[in-house]
């Protein structure tokens, strides 16, 4: 076994300091906010992209969900990485190649470069967000994690928000590619940031990567979302397989990869320890993650289409239409985050549900002419929602875990919240088309309604499970 002791440079002192670890979680913190935020940057983008590229809906739609797929499919291995190799290594592998996919989204010709480039982004930044919850866990003592997780909340949930205010604002002015120039030098300041001072102590162990492990979880992932989004296009004609193939394939490989997941972990060679799971409190906490954030990540993708196709807003109208909720989110996340610390997460989460829930019941009455300040008012109560929800389970499921399930721990929350978004933006926009009378000319008012109308629906089957939901941090076990 190795330590930390590798990572550090010669003479570097161990433990790290309060000050030295909060350099270290907020340059992790910078760099995964940079990072995420190119998630939802293109959504604006969209029906600019369908013209200048010359693609459909669903396919641009790919620019987004096929991110959160490579994320989906890449962080499970995050477990393995964590455990193999040290965090400074991890961070600068995980930051060069997010810039080197921005540069190559930045020169892109035509989408299949692009969507190249996107993927090349998404590994980079799968990695980082476990990476970021883990040094939490190990640096952050356990009173203070609710605030910091707060701070995280900012990275995991605002950042989403924010893209498509940025993405907006340059649509209106220096065009789609400026997306890619503006963060590629951010991402070359970080790269060296970390490559300075990032340090981190942890322990480290050889650990064998299972491939047959790797190759059914991208199947698993990748069929599942595949055939979820060509359902859209199978009902206009224009899918060349048939949705239940890659669906079936992909189920398959699901129930093949968790069987071999538990065959492995027994004797430490898994590629994600699903033991996690069996802690009934994290489950709870992390079937809530992924409900919520399917909600989240649908209405980040259908509002910009519904302001822009429907109400007939501009690029940079829209991005102004959504930045009150991602500042609300912003300006929530560290103090529910301290909320969480003195109260627990059972009196945050149901009320957090049902503000959620109210909105997108909301969201379905949105007509032709709806006011915009209106549809802001209701974007704002809903990341409200969500913002009393997604910090208190995060923080609550990583808490209830002994210290050697915390890797893996992080490793399935951000799984699945990449899968669950990945899955709402595909199921969204496949309702939309689906409920859209010319799906070729974009979104109407009955496809947006229709999605809206499965949002809610999910959001109301949340709504019991809340109650479940865990007891006051005094009351649970240390991690």
């Amino acid at each position: 076994m190795t330590t930390a002791a590798n990572d550090r440079a010669p003479g570097t002192a161990a433990p790290p300091s309060s000050a030295s670890a909060a350099l270290v979680v907020w340059l992790l913190v910078g760099s995964a906010f940079v990072m995420i935020l190119n998630e939802t940057i293109m959504s604006v983008a969209l029906p600019v992209l369908v013209v200048d590229l010359g693609i459909s809906v669903s396919t641009a739609q790919w620019l987004t969900s096929g991110f959160l797929l490579t994320m989906a499919v890449v962080i499970p291995i995050t477990g393995f990485l964590l455990q193999r190799f040290p965090p400074r290594r991890i961070y600068l592998a995980s930051m060069s190649s997010f810039a080197a996919g921005t540069l190559i989204s930045g020169l892109a010709p035509g989408f299949g470069v692009l969507m190249t480039g996107r993927i090349v982004q998404a590994v980079g930044t799968a990695v980082m967000v476990p990476l970021l919850m883990t040094s939490v866990i190990r640096l952050i003592p356990a009173e203070r994690r609710g605030a910091t997780m707060g701070t995280i909340t900012v990275v995991i949930a605002v950042a989403p928000a924010l893209g498509p205010t940025l993405s907006g604002l340059l649509l209106s002015t220096l065009g789609w590619r400026s997306m890619f120039w503006i963060v590629l030098p951010i991402a070359l300041v970080a790269l060296a940031a970390g490559a300075a001072r990032l340090r981190i102590d942890a322990e480290t162990r050889y650990v064998p990567l299972d491939l047959l492990s790797v190759v059914l979880s991208v199947l698993a992932f990748g069929g599942l979302v595949y055939g979820l989004s060509s359902i859209g296009e199978s009902a206009r004609g224009g899918s060349a397989v048939p949705p239940w193939l890659p669906t079936a394939v992909g189920a398959i490989a699901m129930v093949a990869f968790v069987a071999r997941q538990i065959r492995l972990q027994a004797d430490g060679g898994a590629l994600l320890d699903l033991r996690p799971l069996a802690n009934r409190p994290f489950a709870t906490s992390i079937v809530l993650v992924v409900l919520s954030m399917m909600s989240l990540f649908g209405v980040l993708i259908l509002l910009p289409l519904y302001l822009q196709d429907v109400l007939g807003a501009s690029a940079f109208t829209t991005g102004l239409a959504v930045l009150p909720g991602g500042l609300a989110m912003g300006l929530l996340g560290p103090v529910i985050g301290r909320l969480y610390d003195k109260v627990g997460a059972r009196p945050l989460v149901p009320p957090g549900a049902v503000v959620l829930c109210g909105a997108l019941w909301a969201f379905t009455g949105l007509g032709e002419s709806s006011p915009l300040w209106v549809v802001i008012a209701m974007h704002v109560v809903l990341v409200c929602g969500i913002s009393l929800m997604l910090t208190p389970l995060v923080t609550d499921a990583l808490g209830m875990l002994p210290g050697e399930q915390v890797s893996h721990g992080s490793a399935i929350v951000s799984t699945l919240q990449q899968v669950a978004g990945a899955a709402g933006t595909a199921l969204f926009i496949t309702l939309m088309t689906i409920g859209s009378a010319e799906a070729s000319a974009g979104t109407d008012v009955g496809g947006a309604r229709t999605a809206f109308l499965c949002a809610a629906i999910i959001a109301t089957a949340m709504l019991p499970i809340t109650l479940l939901v865990g007891r006051r941090p005094k009351d649970r076990p240390a991690a």
